[in-house]
C-alpha cells in the first residue's frame, strides 16, 4: 500500500505496520503530503507495533528544500505526525537505516525505540540556518539525552555520529545494515505476542502517565 504519491509505503502483517519512507533520489527529504500520509497511517492502523524505517543508506535528509521556499517549516503537518507516533498505543520503533537529520528527527524522537546502522549520522542544524525546530521536539530530545546535549545538536549544531548517539541515549542499539529489519523485529516479538491492552498499560506507565 502506498501514501503521499508512493512516497510511503505500508506493509502489514502479524499485527505489526511497518511504515517505509520511499524517497531515496532525494535522500527521503520530508514533503507535507508524506508528513500527512505517515499521520494518517498511523492513527488508522489497528497493530500492535509501529516500525518506522526508510529506503536508501538514508533515512531522511529533513525537510523538502522545495516546500521549505514554500513554508513548509510552519506547517502543522510535522507536529501531527509526530504526535500521532507518540500517541500510537503499542511499541513504536525507528529503525533507521541512515543518517537522520533536521525535521526528520521529530518522528524518529517521537518512537519508543530508535536503533540504527554503524555509519548514520545525526543533526539537527535549526541554529544555522535561521529555523525553529517544531515544537515537541526539543523536549523530546532533551529526555532522551539531557537538556546539555540537546543544546550540544541544537544550538551548538553538532553532528554526532551512531556511537555517541548511542553512548548519550538517542539510539537504543546499533546493527549492521542487513540486520536492521531482524532487529526491530526481535525487540517486537514480546508486545507482538501480548494483548494489546497490556502492552498500552506498560507504555502509559513507562510514559508517566497515570495507568
Amino acid at each position: 500500500m502506498s501514501y503521499g504519491a508512493a512516497m510511503i509505503r505500508v506493509h502489514n502483517a502479524a499485527d505489526c505496520c511497518t511504515i517505509t519512507l520511499s524517497r531515496p533520489e532525494k535522500a527521503n527529504a520530508l514533503t507535507e503530503t508524506m508528513l500527512e500520509g505517515l499521520a494518517a497511517v498511523v492513527r488508522e492502523t489497528s497493530a500492535k507495533v509501529l516500525i518506522l524505517t526508510a529506503e536508501g543508506k538514508v533515512f531522511s535528509a529533513g525537510a523538502d528544500l522545495d516546500g521549505m521556499k514554500q513554508g513548509l517549516g510552519l506547517s502543522p503537518a510535522w507536529e501531527a505526525a509526530s504526535g500521532a507516533i507518540a500517541a500510537f498505543p503499542g511499541l513504536s520503533i525507528a529503525a533507521l537505516n541512515g543518517t537522520l537529520a533536521g525535521g526528520a528527527m521529530g518522528v524518529a524522537l517521537a518512537c519508543d525505540l530508535r536503533i540504527a546502522v554503524p555509519l548514520a549520522t545525526f543533526f539537527y542544524p535549526v541554529m544555522r540556518l535561521g529555523y525553529r525546530p517544531q515544537p515537541s521536539d526539543p523536549a523530546r530530545l532533551a529526555a532522551l539525552v539531557g537538556p546539555a546535549r540537546a543544546k550540544m545538536i541544537l544550538l551548538a549544531g553538532q553532528r554526532i555520529d551512531s556511537e555517541t548517539a548511542l553512548a548519550w541515549g538517542l539510539v537504543d542499539r546499533i546493527c549492521a545494515p542487513e540486520a536492521l529489519t531482524d532487529t526491530a523485529m526481535s525487540l517486537a516479538e514480546q508486545a507482538l505476542a501480548a494483548d494489546p491492552g497490556h502492552v498500552a498499560a506498560l507504555k502509559r506507565m513507562t510514559n508517566g502517565d497515570t495507568p
